[in-house]
């Protein structure tokens, strides 16, 4: 059975660091990418962070230069990306999930969710 969990939130002072992992068990038939997105209070949820299994990544412009993707594959039914996220902001503050999807195109390209983690960047 397919399984997204999320780790490694918590509150972090504004320049601070913190790192989020997702472990993804089971088999995502169709996979081919594996991303964070959060949502703040009121806001949409949006892609913060991609990778897919060729290692093609992709930011939204308000983390580039601060946060880093990565993946881990260590065999075909577990996969572990990382969130490594620097000089974080008061803005940055939402929950952040983990999804696992077919592409990166577009959030509906990905069918299945984590249940969030929370990030409080205090200022």
């Amino acid at each position: 059975q397919e399984e997204l969990v999320e780790s490694g939130g918590g509150l972090v002072e504004a320049g601070g660091t913190l790192r989020l992992t997702c472990q993804a068990s089971g088999i995502f038939f169709g996979a081919n990418a594996m991303a964070w997105f959060r949502q703040a209070p009121g806001k949409q949820r949006e892609l913060v962070a991609g990778i897919t299994t060729g290692g093609d990544v992709v930011y939204t412009d308000s983390v580039k230069g601060r946060f880093s993707i990565s993946r881990d594959n260590t065999d075909n039914t577990k996969n572990t990306v990382h969130l490594q996220m620097n000089s974080t902001k008061p803005e940055d503050t939402a929950v952040y999930y983990c999804a696992v999807g077919r592409s990166m195109d577009t959030i509906h390209s990905f069918a299945d969710w984590g249940q969030g983690t929370q990030v409080i960047v205090s200022s």
